[in-house]
C-alpha cells in the first residue's frame, strides 16, 4: 500500500526537542524524523493504550522473535536468543558498556567526525576520549589503519567504539573494514561496542553488515546496540536491544544494564518494536525511497544553486553531511549566522570532533516541501553571509 510521507503533521507545541524552538526557526539537526510512524506501530501502541492499565511489563518471546526474524531476514545474521537484552535506549546502554567494560582514567577509541553523544558517555564516566580521525578525500571517508592500529595498541585503550553505519559521514563500512577492525581489536584486546542503530536506513539497494555477523573474533568480542527507533522513529518509546554473543561480555552488560536500571521496558516498548519488526517492512522501504529522493533534491540544489557547498556521498542514515571548506569565514560562524539570519536550525560539525569543524549537518528526513523550504533558506543565508564577510573583511 502506498504511504504518505509529504503531509506536514505540525509538531509545536508537543514537548518536541526538535520543534520546541522560535516561532520563525525550521529546525532540521536532531536526529528524529518529522513523519508519522507506521501506521501499523500506531496501531499496536493505540490498542496497548485502550486497555487502559499500565503496570509493570516483562519482556515476552515474541520480542525475541521479531528481533531475531528481522535480522536474518533483511541482514542475514541469525542472532540466538541468548544474545539479546533489552534496554530502554542505545545511548543508555553505551553508557553502562563504558561504566561496565572500562575503568576510570583508561581510554575509548571513536572516529571523528561522531557521533557527539560518545563523547559525552566517555567523558561522564571519566574515561578519555582517544579521537582516531578517518581520512577524508574530499568526497568519501575511509579509515586510516595505520593509525588506527597505533591508537589500539596504546595498552590505555581498552574500548572502540564503532558506528556502523557511521553517523554523521553515512558510511556503510564493507565486510573487509569491519574484519580488520575486528582482528586488531582482538590483537590489542580492546573491546568493540559497535552502535548499528542507522542500519536500517540504508538507501535503497544498499545492505549493511552487522559487525558481528563478520567472524568469530567480531562476535565474540563485541557488543551491538540496536533499535526500531531510529528507522521508525520511536526515539521517545525508549526501546532498543543489545546483542552479545560473548557469555563472558553478556553477563557483564547484564549485570551493567541492570544495575544502571535501563533493563525495564516500559508499558509501550515491547508492543512498538514487535510491530515495527513483524508488520513495518513495506513501509520502511517505501520511507527509504522517500528519503532518497530528497538527498538526490539536496544534491542537485547545491550543485546547482550553492556549489560552495559540497554534500558528501552517503550510503545510510537520512542525515547530511555538507563540507563548507569552500566557503568564506568559518563554518562555526556560519552555522550560527545562519540561525539568526534565516532560522534554519541546523547542526554545526565541530561537535562531531576536530575533523568535523569544516561541516554541517542536515536531518533530511521531513516532508520534500519542508525540505525544499530549508534549502530556500539555505541558500539566502549563504548570500547574506558571504556579504557580511565581504563587508567586515
Amino acid at each position: 500500500m502506498p504511504y504518505d510521507f509529504d503531509t506536514v503533521t505540525d509538531r509545536r507545541n508537543s514537548n518536541s526537542l526538535k520543534w520546541d524552538v522560535k516561532e520563525n526557526e525550521l529546525p532540521m539537526w536532531v536526529a528524529d524524523m518529522d513523519f508519522q510512524t507506521a501506521p501499523e506501530v500506531r496501531e499496536a501502541i493505540l490498542e496497548r493504550a485502550q486497555h487502559g492499565v499500565f503496570g509493570y511489563s516483562i519482556v515476552p518471546d515474541e520480542w525475541y522473535q521479531a528481533y531475531q526474524t528481522w535480522w536474518e531476514q533483511r541482514h542475514h545474521f541469525p542472532i540466538q536468543k541468548e544474545w539479546l537484552l533489552f534496554v530502554t535506549g542505545v545511548v543508555p546502554a553505551i553508557s553502562s558498556a563504558v561504566r561496565k567494560l572500562t575503568t576510570p582514567g583508561e581510554k575509548v577509541l571513536i572516529q571523528t567526525p561522531v557521533y557527539n553523544i560518545f563523547f559525552n558517555s566517555i567523558v561522564n564516566n571519566g574515561r578519555n576520549v582517544l579521537e582516531s580521525p578517518l581520512l577524508y578525500d574530499g568526497e568519501q571517508y575511509r579509515i586510516d589503519f595505520e593509525a588506527l592500529e597505533r591508537d589500539l595498541s596504546d595498552p590505555q585503550t581498552t574500548m572502540m567504539i564503532l558506528c556502523n553505519p557511521h553517523n554523521p559521514v553515512g558510511k556503510i563500512w564493507d565486510r573487509e573494514t569491519l574484519s580488520r577492525i575486528g582482528e586488531l581489536c582482538a590483537k590489542h584486546h580492546v573491546i568493540v561496542l559497535s552502535d548499528e542503530i542507522h542500519c536500517d536506513l540504508t538507501a535503497p539497494g544498499k545492505e549493511y553488515i552487522p559487525f558481528a555477523s563478520v567472524s568469530e573474533v567480531c562476535r565474540d568480542n563485541s557488543v551491538t546496540c540496536i533499535a526500531p527507533t531510529k528507522a521508525f522513529n520511536l526515539a521517545g518509546l525508549q526501546t532498543a536491544a543489545i546483542v552479545v554473543p560473548g557469555e563472558a561480555l553478556r553477563n557483564k552488560m547484564y549485570r551493567a544494564i541492570n544495575t544502571d536500571e535501563v533493563a525495564e521496558p516500559n508499558a509501550f516498548a515491547v508492543q512498538a518494536a514487535v510491530a515495527a519488526f513483524t508488520e513495518g517492512g513495506p513501509w520502511l522501504d517505501e520511507l527509504r525511497g522517500y528519503l532518497e529522493g530528497n538527498r538526490q533534491l539536496v544534491k542537485q540544489y547545491l550543485e546547482a544553486e550553492l556549489p560552495q557547498l559540497h554534500l558528501v556521498e552517503a550510503e545510510a542514515t537520512y542525515l547530511l553531511w555538507i563540507d563548507c571548506r569552500n566557503m568564506p569565514g568559518r563554518a562555526p560562524e556560519f552555522i550560527h549566522f545562519l540561525r539568526e539570519s534565516t532560522g534554519l536550525y541546523l547542526s554545526g560539525g565541530a561537535q562531531y570532533g576536530d575533523a568535523g569543524s569544516d561541516f554541517l549537518r542536515l536531518n533530511m528526513a521531513c516532508p520534500r516541501s519542508v525540505l525544499a523550504e530549508g534549502l530556500k533558506r539555505l541558500k539566502k543565508g549563504t548570500a547574506e553571509y558571504e556579504n557580511w564577510i565581504l563587508a567586515n573583511c
